[in-house]
């Protein structure tokens, strides 16, 4: 079981995943709040590695994530929120909205629970070609 964190400064975008890539649980949480969100998760789900995007705040996010004894897998988070953003506006997509083109669409709530399912797709990605 991976959980992915998608690191910010202020949220963090959190995805349970398992090894075959089906999403248990996603959610957006207050950075403030991660670890004890964290520690709720591994108490619910048995989570065998922690997947953290390398960009804001990843480094801080991934040394903090290492208390709770798990391996911490840093991942390359280019692109990832575009593509978040993409697959939030396709799944929340409904009536006239969907003739709109994505690029110009808004999401109307926190999309990075989808950057973290992302973040761990990518993962599940690396491993199986190792």
């Amino acid at each position: 079981m991976i959980l992915a964190v998608d690191p910010g400064s202020h949220k963090c975008g959190l995805a349970v995943v398992d090894r075959r890539g089906a999403i248990l649980e996603k959610m957006v949480v207050p950075t403030v709040e991660l670890l004890n969100t964290v520690c709720v998760i591994i108490n619910k789900h048995p989570v065998s590695v922690l997947v953290v995007g390398d960009r804001t705040n990843g480094k801080i996010i991934g040394e903090k994530l290492k208390t709770f004894g798990l391996p911490v897998e840093m991942i390359d988070e280019s692109g990832s929120s575009l593509e978040g953003r993409r697959r939030y506006l396709k799944e929340h997509s409904r009536g006239l909205m969907r003739l709109i083109p994505i690029g110009l669409r808004f999401p109307k709530e926190a999309y990075d629970d989808y950057v973290a399912v992302i973040l761990a797709e990518r993962f599940l990605k690396k491993i199986s070609r190792s």
